[in-house]
């Protein structure tokens, strides 16, 4: 692609809005400048271009015709850009770009937004999976929703909107009485391998040493490998509800409350529009959830 010419933009910008509003006073109020500002951006223009502009005396300056045609064309550039611009912001305005977990996204909230799309048509959710604590002064989005016991930052606004409870979850195939989870292969997840010794605490329950131990880069790939019978793996309630209903797996020990809860965050300033009506949504969807099986009395 050939290089574009180094326009003279400012000087472009000065002249156009003396042409258009015909007096250097004005053109200066406008661009918040001062008079002698825009006549050397004019006389600028004059120098590079090798034509003159403008003609008359200095309080009644009137364009000549390369004058003319230069701000005719500027004219109609500019509207382009202007209108170009408001439409490029109008798409942003419309658009949040929620950072969120993963499963999450993938197991609940992906699955839900049709309900919030009819509820609020003009309004679009992008999703990128993200994980750790996020800086909107850096990253492009407009909330982010994470699994976390407390949200740090003075420049950040946590809203708690769903429970946390987690349990032991296992092909129903492999489950004969009780899950013997000594013998049992165990599944983990790279990112959290800390997560049996976090559920035992929480549970009261002892887990013995495992007699295999499988691992897994993301969750929701420890969750297929469990559906298909390859060992015990230890999941959110929230993300197993719908499998457990379907039958596809089984949760032998129920589930557990964990300290941390999904929180909506947010930046401490005004709020993109839409946000709002998003946040409320989800506080509003999270109290549909269903609840789950409570911890069983049966001992590891």
């Amino acid at each position: 692609m050939a290089k574009r010419s180094q326009l003279p933009l400012t000087a472009l910008r000065a002249f156009e809005a003396f042409a258009r509003l015909g007096k250097m006073s004005l053109a200066a109020d406008e661009l918040c400048v001062t008079h002698g500002a825009v006549s050397r951006q004019v006389r600028g223009l004059e120098a590079l271009s090798g034509v003159k502009l403008t003609q008359g005396p200095r309080n009644a300056l009137k364009l000549t015709d390369a004058g003319d045609r230069m701000a005719r064309s500027l004219g109609r550039t500019f509207d382009e850009l202007e209108e170009t611009f408001r439409e490029v912001r109008a798409g942003a305005e419309r658009e949040l770009h929620i950072s969120c977990v993963g499963t999450l996204a993938m197991k609940w909230l992906i699955p839900r937004l049709s309900g919030f799309h009819a509820l609020h048509p003009d309004l679009s959710i992008r999703v990128t999976e993200a994980y750790g604590p996020v800086d909107f002064t850096r990253e492009p989005f407009d909330a982010a929703i994470r699994l976390a016991e407390t949200v740090t930052g003075g420049d950040l606004t946590a809203t708690p909107f769903l429970d946390n409870y987690h349990g032991p979850v296992v092909a129903p195939a492999l489950v004969e009485g009780r899950l013997d989870l000594a013998r049992t292969a165990r599944l983990h997840t790279r990112p959290h391998r800390q997560a049996w010794a976090e559920w035992s605490d929480h549970a009261g329950v002892p887990v013995p040493e495992a007699r295999e131990n499988r691992e897994y880069e993301h969750l929701f790939y420890m969750l297929e490998a469990a559906v298909a019978g390859q060992g015990v793996g230890l999941s959110p309630w929230i993300y197993v509800a719908n499998d457990i209903a379907a039958g596809r797996l089984a949760a032998p020990f129920g589930f557990t409350p964990t300290p941390a809860r999904f929180q909506l965050i947010q930046p401490d300033a005004p709020p993109k529009r839409g946000l709002k009506a998003f946040r409320q949504w989800l506080i509003e969807e999270a109290a549909t959830a269903p609840a789950p099986p409570m911890l069983a009395t049966a001992e590891a």
